[in-house]
């Protein structure tokens, strides 16, 4: 039924959990495993004269490198239950548009995603990028807790 699984991961213990399922789900359907981790560029406050600096570049390196690993770790899940997989790695101030924009480019057809289950306040203020895929996309959504 679905053939092409779009998988977002950050990296977390709860998307850890999240690609085992995915995996197992892929298995099931015999469908590719597109997985997609979403850089958020660093926001630099104007911190005046006494602020510290931040090296840019720095950052840049560390995060990259820290989306490939998440990348990698979903593309060794695959590779041991012999799924085909890609990955991307996406920058962007608001991840879920990268998400839904990636769902479309890469012809998925259900997009399965952790949530943290934030309520109340924490919800509000934090928001929740699964919600906003949710919102975002007409395709299906199985989102994991």
């Amino acid at each position: 039924m679905f053939k092409s699984i779009l998988l977002p991961t950050d990296g977390s213990d709860l998307s850890d959990k999240a690609t085992a399922i995915a995996v197992d789900f892929a298995k099931l359907h015999q469908a590719r495993i597109v997985a997609v981790t979403v850089i958020q560029p660093m926001l630099l406050p104007s911190l005046g004269d006494s602020g510290a600096m931040i090296d840019t570049g720095q950052y840049e390196t560390q995060i990259q490198n820290a989306a490939r690993h998440h990348i990698d770790k979903v593309a060794a899940a695959a590779s041991a239950a012999g799924i085909p997989f890609e990955g991307v790695i996406a920058m962007s101030p608001n991840p879920y548009e990268e998400i839904v924009e990636a769902a479309k480019k890469y012809g998925c057809d259900l997009i399965i995603m952790a949530s943290h289950g934030r309520k109340g306040l924490n919800k509000l203020f934090l928001g929740s990028e699964t919600q906003r895929v949710l919102s975002h996309t007409t395709l299906p959504v199985l989102v994991l807790r």
